[in-house]
């Protein structure tokens, strides 16, 4: 998703030993399993799911509240009163490609494969033989295949890739335009493809994109600039999908439906339905806290029978009074909102996707319920109200309800309530990720994609999960298995990844075959394919080899191969010094070997956060799960023994979290840059230990942390940290929405006694009133990155003047140094030796040389995507975690400085000693440093809970 949020097989494993303990080992496991017994060893799957899907936030439904919290706390980095209007996003780019640019060339570390089913890091905090394969990359949220075996997959921000062999061996062919942020990809009836830029779904890690572009030769050509159809109308927005008439092309986007001729790429779009338009820019409300939500269209369905007869789905997902159907008879002259008739109640319309038979005899719906998602009390098992079919082929029906979450749960579900518990059944995420898609040579048979992907070939009388979630609960799973296995013995077939975003219909090597993309990247398997006795399919492939790298990393780091630990994963002679770590969206912590053909598996599980690995010894690291979930493992995490994916007294992680009460989504926490012992995190404290790497695991009565600062109030949280030395900076905001959104930060000095807090007014003169995304400390200088401007639904004030500031007196004055910085948020600062500067932006990286006022772009080769995190390696590269391209690095510009600390942490020891940390002085705000916006408060869920964020929580860890 989205930013997603996921407590899968790392929860689920914690629970088996938490409850069951060492004596449980794999062959019991396996033994109880093979026997069908609805067992997993002792215990129960009802157990595992409760545990999996929530245990750190408040048990059951976890995961669905996460992942809603995720949504909105990326938006809060972003947001503010107002909206972006057309044309500032080409601005931007246009300054940024003005830029000089210095530096060599970027080479991309990770489009390699990646396995996330390797066995050799299967233990406690593994994700791995869930089923989803040992191949995976980043969220694809746009496809299109046609009849001759080209595949072309677009990633939610890592632009198009192409393959004329079905699948695989993906070549980009979108990295010469402004944006990679993908909304929609579709082929037209003459063979062009069109790329609808700008993500759509209502998740958290969304960007908007700079309008249409049209590739008329696209099995050899590449999209250039000279391809976008029409001028500035869509930029700086988001687009849901694209459809065809004869002579025009429609989109549904954040700001209503739009057409354009299919001929030519002149001219503008023309704005056909706009169900508010005193909300969009330049209109008398487009200043209201709630204007991104008063225009979203979220799908368009064209009747096959009559090209004038239109269909939109029109509203936000927690419900306003303009959302429903809207249809027009007259090709678009005019629009009429529907009252549907029949099962489908038409006050409780939300996120929908559409389907016309290709006949145009029946038109089905998924609906997302806005009345669930705003429930505040009880359990929600779904946020799905149902799928139904209109059999006249009408919006206005009458309706007939043919699936809702207990029968697809039914369906052969690994999300099946009585198995995995109450609070995450199939389509608690339709809010998220939903598609719809009906067969062309069969108007009864349908796919369906929500959490897994579900198939009905009977018009919805039955219904089977052809993609189930996952393995885990099925009597085939086994804590041995290695996917794919296409059910041999007694195993469980390859599934596909959790969380669906798109689908298209074509052939492979012939054979009619139905693509789906997800949060893991592309799978496919015939239309007409196999399934096992449990409805599942059997004949799934994964289409990722490895050279799509549309990964959505949020962190890196690197640290040097030591050959004194014994875990060290084996490098050929003569290759590069360093092992490479990051945190992915729903794909776990990745470790990256070096050397030639490098090797790169999920060592992590569930979703990876935040990162930091010893520069001396690159086996020592710590991955954040979400909201401050840390784990430190000395041994790369790689296992000794299979039982450690049961027992966490064999397993080479531990937990060492911080108690905090309210952290962001991804929470910062950094290492001194003068120390590699001295550590803080943050959350709605901060927190502070000096064990390093040999940090004990948290037991019942310590966690080996000491709170050395505590925000004013309980919905302030950490947003960036920077330490050196003596000095930290610490940034906070609160609440994090549009709607009164604050922020500011403290000066921290450490001495022998303890950390003493100074907190700091911001004058909102020359501090803009924005989130701050980064800090760095270098020496008496401290630096602060605010981010803003290009979330897809909101700007904040201040948008153009002032992204970098400076301070040389401990934060009570600061200038903005941004020279000629273009207009662009900024998420990541790291400060080279000499007082050199590199900031990642939402659009790259940029360099200011010590001394220099002016900035320039840092190398070449670099695609035009989120550099959401810069950190400078122990081998002086400079490491880039983008968030949908994978990782990037390149040479420092500069000569390297002195060599950190070395590291206390002993590298062979299975268990960290246990130690106490030194104590601290923990100090609470008198005021809110800062402005506040004013404004109320949106209704439903527009505006977020105001209790976390998530974006920008890096500086430079260490120069």
């Amino acid at each position: 998703m989205h930013l997603r949020v996921r407590h899968r097989a790392l929860f689920a494993i914690a629970a088996l030993v938490a409850l069951i303990g060492a004596a449980l080992v794999a062959a019991q496991l396996r033994g109880s399993a093979e026997h069908g017994s609805g067992k997993v060893g002792k215990f129960s799957s009802r157990e595992l799911e409760t545990y999996s899907q929530g245990v750190e936030n408040g048990g059951p439904g976890g995961e669905a509240a996460e992942a809603l919290t995720a949504s909105r706390q990326w938006q809060e980095a972003r947001t503010a009163p107002g909206i972006v209007a057309p044309g500032a996003y080409g601005a931007a780019f246009a300054a940024l490609s003005a830029l000089p640019t210095t530096g060599g060339s970027w080479s991309d570390v990770t489009r390699v494969k990646y396995d996330a089913d390797d066995i050799t890091y299967r233990d406690y905090f593994s994700n791995s033989s869930g089923g989803a394969g040992k191949w995976v990359t980043g969220r694809v949220t746009g496809l299109a295949a046609d009849a001759d075996g080209t595949v072309y997959a677009a990633g939610a921000d890592g632009g198009v890739w192409r393959s004329t062999t079905g699948g695989g061996n993906w070549v980009p062919i979108a990295d010469a335009i402004p944006t990679l942020s993908s909304g929609a990809l579709e082929l037209d009836a003459n063979g062009a493809l069109w790329y609808a830029t700008g993500e759509a779904n209502t998740g958290g890690t969304s960007y908007v994109g700079n309008g249409v572009y049209r590739l008329t030769n696209p099995k050899t050509g590449s999209f250039t600039i000279a391809d976008r159809v029409g001028g500035a109308e869509l930029e700086s927005t988001t687009i849901n999908s694209i459809r065809f008439t004869a002579d025009r092309a429609w989109v549904a986007t954040l700001r209503g439906v739009y057409w354009h001729s299919r001929t030519t790429n002149a001219g503008a779009w023309t704005a056909s339905l706009i169900p508010n338009p005193d909300f969009m820019p330049g209109g008398s409300k487009a200043s209201d806290p709630n204007a991104p939500y008063k225009n979203i269209v979220n799908d368009l369905a064209i009747d096959p029978r009559n090209a004038n007869h239109i269909v939109a789905a029109v509203g936000w997902r927690s419900g306003d009074t303009y959302n429903g159907f809207y249809e027009t008879t007259n090709g678009g002259t005019t629009w009429t909102k529907v009252n549907p008739t029949g099962a489908i109640n038409p006050k409780d319309i939300g996120n929908v996707s559409f389907a016309f038979a290709a006949d145009g005899s029946k038109l089905y719906v998924m609906n997302q319920s806005p009345q669930l998602l705003n429930k505040l009390t009880g359990t929600v098992n779904s946020y799905l109200d149902g799928i139904y079919v209109s059999n006249s082929g009408s919006p206005s029906g009458p309706w007939s309800k043919i699936a809702e979450s207990q029968k697809l749960a039914n369906s052969g579900s690994a999300l099946k309530q009585s198995v995995g518990g109450k609070g995450y059944g199939p389509g608690i995420q339709s809010w998220y990720n939903q598609f719809l898609i009906v067969d062309p040579a069969d108007a009864k048979h349908v796919f369906a994609g929500l959490e897994e992907v579900y198939e009905t070939t009977d018009g919805g009388s039955t219904w089977r999960t052809v993609g189930p979630y996952w393995n885990f609960y099925f009597p085939c799973w086994a804590p041995d298995a290695v996917y794919p296995e296409s059910g041999v013995g007694n195993r469980c077939p390859l599934t596909t990844h959790p969380d669906q975003h798109s689908v298209a219909i074509g052939k492979r090597n012939g054979v009619p075959t139905v693509f789906v993309g997800n949060d893991g990247g592309v799978y496919s398997r015939p239309v007409n394919g196999t399934v096992n006795g449990n409805g599942n399919a059997t004949d799934w492939t994964t289409l990722n080899d490895g050279t799509m790298d549309a990964l959505q990393y949020y962190a890196v780091d690197a640290g040097k191969v030591n050959p004194a630990n014994d875990h060290t994963p084996p490098a050929p002679a003569g290759s590069e010094s360093v092992l490479i770590s990051g945190g992915l969206q729903d794909n776990g912590g990745s470790i990256l070997q070096p050397g030639p053909g490098a090797k790169m598996s999920s060592n992590f599980g569930g979703d990876g956060g935040d990162v930091l690995v010893d520069p001396n010894d690159g086996c020592n690291i710590v991955q954040e799960y979400v909201v401050l979930a840390m784990r430190v493992t000395n041994k790369c995490a790689r296992q000794d023994t299979l039982d450690a994916f049961l027992d966490q007294s064999k397993a080479n992680t531990r937990d060492i979290a911080p108690p905090d009460i309210n952290a962001r989504f991804i929470a910062p926490f950094v290492a001194s840059d003068d120390d590699i012992d001295n550590w803080l995190a943050g959350g709605n404290s901060v927190w502070f230990q000096d064990k390093g790497f040999a940090i004990p695991g948290n037991t019942p009565t310590s966690t080996g942390w000491t709170k050395v600062k505590t925000w004013a109030t309980p919905d302030k949280v950490t947003t960036a940290l920077g330490y050196e030395g003596d000095t930290a900076i610490a940034a906070w905001c609160g609440p994090c929405n549009n709607a009164g959104f604050a922020r500011g930060l403290a000066v921290g000095k450490q001495t022998a006694s303890g950390w003493t807090w100074s907190d700091k007014a911001l004058d909102p003169n020359v501090f803009p009133n924005r989130y701050v995304a980064g800090a760095a400390v270098d020496g008496s200088t401290i630096y602060a990155v605010l981010n803003g401007f290009s979330r897809r639904f909101t700007e904040g004030p201040g948008a153009g003047i002032g992204h970098v500031f400076r301070s040389t007196d401990g934060g009570t004055t600061w200038t903005n140094i941004d020279g000629n910085f273009p207009d662009i948020p900024a998420n990541s600062i790291e400060t080279l030796a000499g007082g050199g500067l590199v900031v990642g932006t939402d659009l790259g990286v940029l360099y200011r040389p010590a001394g220099a006022t002016d900035w320039q772009r840092l190398g070449t080769n670099f695609p035009v995507t989120v550099a959401i995190d810069v950190e400078l390696g122990p081998d002086n590269k400079l490491y880039v975690a983008t968030h949908g391209r994978g990782i990037w690095r390149i040479d420092s510009p500069v000569a390297p400085a002195a060599a950190p600390a070395t590291s206390t942490t002993s590298t062979t020891s299975g268990t960290a000693t246990s130690g106490t940390t030194t104590s601290g002085t923990t100090t609470s705000d008198t005021t809110a440093s800062g402005t506040t916006t004013s404004g109320t408060a949106p209704n439903g869920n527009h505006g977020g809970n105001g209790n976390h964020g998530e974006n920008g929580n890096h500086g430079g860890k260490r120069k």
